[in-house]
């Protein structure tokens, strides 16, 4: 694997190899176990959007494993001055070991992949999400010891965290039905793309449907970064689309409620269920460091 920009870009075996080491490194870490294995390595990440999750489970991430992470900001960079993706990307491959990119546009991690000789992961584009992903099916496998057979509904806005889930939930075996509204489906690209890999992914606008017997409900924001200027339009098409203790309990009884933050309750989430008892989310964030653990621990071994 000498990439990571797209959920594709894994096989079903790489994903339980990276969730194993995963949960091996977690229960290092509550141990309080050392494991230096990237010591004198240091990787570079790149964000042109804002973070709290991604940004700190990479530093210490790095720092846990005994290396080095470098926060880049593009405005303090010549990337902001016209200097080229591809030739910073040749420039920074001479100095690191991997770069992590949280980019505006897809086109930008693809452009650094292209022309990078050390791996690029993809921590978020306005396509894809596939770190968020992979912490979701660890933190799926922990509450249900399984993957495969498991019915996963998405409900809200069909956005990059959904395509990677759709492809995500193909890759281990999982059954998706993501519902939006008329004009927020996720990528149909995407959806192909699962079903020729043998994907049971179903779209409907249908909240009801899509939580029916679920055994994982998922939501994420209606207004992302970027999307302010439609604020008061998504508010209004998605309001239908909240997930509350009305659809939490078209779920099975054990279902668990994910989010991969940050949350506006009372909006896709209701204060009720995000604080409720069927709430994993901040497991799901603590996850983002144990899964990014074994990432980098996979792509710079």
């Amino acid at each position: 694997m000498k990439h990571l920009i797209s959920m594709a870009d894994l096989s079903q075996e790489e994903i339980i190899e990276i969730l194993d080491v995963a949960t091996d490194l977690k229960e290092k870490r509550v141990k309080g176990k050392v494991t230096d294995l990237l010591k004198n390595k240091s990787i570079g990440m790149i964000f042109e959007k804002s973070s709290t999750r991604t940004r700190v489970s990479f530093e210490v991430a790095m720092n846990d494993l005994g290396g080095h992470a470098l926060y880049l900001n593009p405005r303090d960079m010549q990337l902001g001055r016209g200097e080229t993706v591809g030739d910073t990307a040749k420039v920074l491959s001479r100095y690191l070991y991997c770069i992590v990119a949280r980019v505006y546009s897809h086109d930008t991690v693809s452009e650094l992949a292209a022309h990078s000789d050390v791996p690029v992961i993809n921590a978020l584009s306005d396509r894809e999400h596939p770190c968020q992903i992979i912490a979701d099916l660890m933190t799926i496998r922990e509450y249900k010891n399984r993957l495969k057979g498991l019915k996963y509904a998405w409900v809200g806005d069909g956005n990059n965290v959904c395509n990677s889930a759709i492809l995500g939930c193909t890759l281990a075996g999982i059954e998706i039905a993501v519902a939006c509204p008329p004009g927020y489906e996720p990528d149909p690209e995407i959806v192909k793309q699962a079903r020729r890999l043998g994907g049971k992914v179903t779209v409907t606008n249908d909240p009801a449907e899509a939580a029916k017997d679920a055994d994982v409900l998922y939501t994420d924001v209606w207004v992302s970064m970027g999307d302010e200027d439609e604020r008061e339009k998504r508010l209004r098409d998605l309001a239908p689309y909240q997930i509350n203790m009305q659809l939490v309990n078209l779920a099975k009884q054990d279902a668990i409620v994910m989010h991969c933050l940050p949350a506006h309750r009372g909006e896709e989430i209701s204060a009720e269920v995000m604080d409720g008892p069927h709430s994993v989310v901040f497991d799901q964030a603590e996850n983002r460091l144990h899964s990014q653990k074994a990432l980098l621990l996979r792509m710079m071994a």
